[in-house]
């Protein structure tokens, strides 16, 4: 390895704008097809035709984004191989979410998640939740832009505003010409993009290094394949604990409560699509996270002694991955741009969920409680809605600018915001004696205890002994260092998560008696938090004595494993179904074409 850098060739950005306007062709192409969609309603949830399949991809693609790509692999790098318990994390997630939410959501056949929370308990609740979607959405999307962006200007010398531009120009314009249906079926392209870019990384450094069995050799005497640690300590960063109970409780968030997941699988044309399409995510989302641990060991592998971060060769963590690309994969022309289109589509994927789920949320929630318009002119505002914006993501890219680690960012912004939604929508469903008051207090101690927790850790980072980074060297480096870095410590500290502190003094962190818990657990205190105060209000002020609609509690009938019981017991005892009966799963399926009012109780 040298120290000089790499540009891309033309063959590069060949293949770059041929795989960015494939994906651009198949979300365009899906806009015409839907160019005649009557309803705002159709526009916006796909007329609830989407298959399982389609709908699972797109699932994965909208999580796979270029924080997925890029920070994952660093964060193995510096953390080890233990990042892979996430996947309990999934599984977790997946089933409490098709078990608790989804059939609720489904039978009620609202296209804005919020809409629920006003139904349940009051319109306060759902504008405030409201407000919470936005910030974390803006937010999130800001840095999904900007991050890879940057990450490709300081590695490869690409057009950082270019590359911006680009992202969010495609990804507005399929969203507004198409709609759902269109950010769907190029999700599914994308995904396939992603995984091409990830596969050609791998591969190549397989080759490198002789086989597979010596990146592993090599991980493990560094130190990276660290599964072993089951220690219950809340304030370290990566543990078995922390991994799988904030994981689980953040992704529950992602998928339960979080409105571009909701609208996907309500998109379905039946129930059991929208389960299917939950369960077949996991298989994406367990390679997606497997595709990012091999790709940090195979980073550590080649970079065990002399780490790129360190030398000053790149800026942060995030931009290592690139760097990898850049320094094996130079000579081999295209494939540096297969990898770095493999980022830009997961932008876009992410990008064009966003501006798809704000635009249902402003529609569902702002604009037709107020105004009585046509189908036809709802239609069209939904689409200047899409346009609006994706402008508005391009702007928030520049404020994304002050963030700190993509990853982590990335993790406290969806624990701050997604904790106490999590929360809520739980004791909506869960608990019938939770009532509007307690709703409403639960959602802002819950927000308060989460951006507590946060402030904690802006003012006073999480020192190494917690966050316990592995060892990296420089020894082998044959190249000097460019002075980029103002590193003297043998490892940097953990950046904030806002601006990014090289220089600061550790001793200052022993002054403040506070130590940030692990940002996973965000999530968590937001979310238990919003929980044990919703339910103490209710029962001081009366909800013990109010009646709630049972449409929107969830039923035993409503759970898959009660179906599953069921039949193993009637099995068991030897009962049969009677004869000539209707099936009532097949009648529970059916897409729920009517708004609440109209809507049928049971459900599978």
């Amino acid at each position: 390895m040298s120290g000089d850098a790499h540009l891309l060739v033309a063959a590069d950005y060949v293949v770059f704008a041929v795989v960015l306007l494939l994906s651009a062709a198949v979300g365009f192409y899906y806009a015409w097809r839907s160019r005649k969609q009557g309803t705002s309603r159709d526009f916006l949830t796909g007329g609830r035709k989407l298959n399982a399949l389609a709908v699972s991809m797109s699932l994965t693609a909208s999580y796979m984004s270029s924080v997925t790509v890029l920070s994952n692999p660093a964060e193995v790098y510096r953390y080890g191989a233990i990042f892979g318990y996430l996947s309990i994390s999934y599984v977790l997630a997946v089933v409490y979410t098709s078990e608790v939410f989804l059939p609720v959501f489904y039978r009620l056949a609202i296209n804005s998640t919020y809409e629920y929370l006003e139904l349940r308990f009051s319109r306060a609740t759902r504008l405030l939740a409201m407000v919470i979607f936005f910030f974390n959405a803006l937010l999130y999307t800001g840095l999904v832009i900007y991050a890879p962006a940057l990450a490709l200007n300081q590695v490869t010398g690409m057009n950082l505003w270019g590359g911006i531009i680009s992202t969010a120009t495609v990804c507005t314009l399929y969203c507004a010409l198409g709609g759902l249906k269109a950010v769907v079926w190029t999700d599914v392209v994308q995904i396939g993009i992603m995984f091409a870019g990830y596969m050609s990384v791998i591969i190549k450094c397989v080759i490198l290094k002789g086989g597979i069995s010596t990146i592993l050799s090599d991980a493990q005497e560094g130190g990276r394949i660290n599964f072993v640690d089951f220690d219950i300590n809340p304030l370290r960063r990566h543990t078995f604990w922390t991994l799988v109970i904030g994981g689980t409780f953040g992704w529950s968030a992602v998928y339960g409560t979080y409105q571009p997941q909701v609208q996907r699988y309500n998109s379905c044309k039946t129930i059991k699509h929208a389960r299917l399409a939950l369960f077949i995510n996991v298989l994406g989302l367990a390679c997606t996270l497997t595709s990012s641990v091999i790709s940090g060991l195979c980073l550590y592998s080649f970079y065990k002694n002399c780490d790129p971060w360190k030398a000053g060769q790149v800026s942060s963590p995030d931009q290592l991955l690139p760097y990898l690309v850049m320094d094996i994969l130079a000579d081999h022309q295209g494939l540096p741009g297969l990898f770095f289109a493999a980022v830009y589509s997961a932008s876009l994927s992410t990008v064009s969920t966003s501006i798809n789920a704000m635009a249902a949320v402003t529609m569902e929630d702002l604009i037709k409680p107020r105004i009585k318009l046509s189908e036809k002119k709802l239609l069209l505002i939904s689409k200047g809605l899409s346009l609006f914006f994706g402008i508005v993501c391009v702007a928030m890219a520049g404020l994304a600018s002050l963030m700190g680690h993509m990853m982590q960012a990335v993790s406290i912004i969806g624990g701050v915001c997604g904790g106490p939604l999590l929360g809520l929508f739980s004791l909506g469903v869960l608990c019938p004696f939770v009532n509007s008051k307690g709703g409403l207090w639960g959602l802002v101690a819950g927000l308060a205890a989460a951006v507590s927790v946060t402030i904690g850790e802006i003012i006073s980072p999480s020192p190494p002994e917690m966050t316990r980074p592995l060892s990296l060297s420089t020894e082998g480096c044959n190249f000097s260092s460019g002075g980029s870095l103002n590193w003297t410590t043998p490892l940097p500290t953990e950046p904030s998560l806002y601006i990014a502190t090289p220089g600061q003094n550790t001793d200052d962190i022993h002054v403040v008696q506070w130590h940030s818990p692990s940002y996973l657990y965000f999530v968590v205190i937001g979310g238990l938090t919003a929980i044990i105060v919703g339910i103490i209000i209710s029962l001081l002020t009366g909800g013990l004595r109010e009646t709630v609609d049972p449409r929107l509690m969830l039923m035993k009938e409503d759970t898959l494993s009660y179906h599953l019981f069921k039949r193993v017991k009637d099995g068991v005892m030897g009962g049969t179904d009677s004869v000539g009966q209707p099936n009532k799963e097949d009648e529970i399926n059916k897409p729920a074409e009517e708004k609440f009012d109209n809507t049928c109780v049971s459900s599978f």
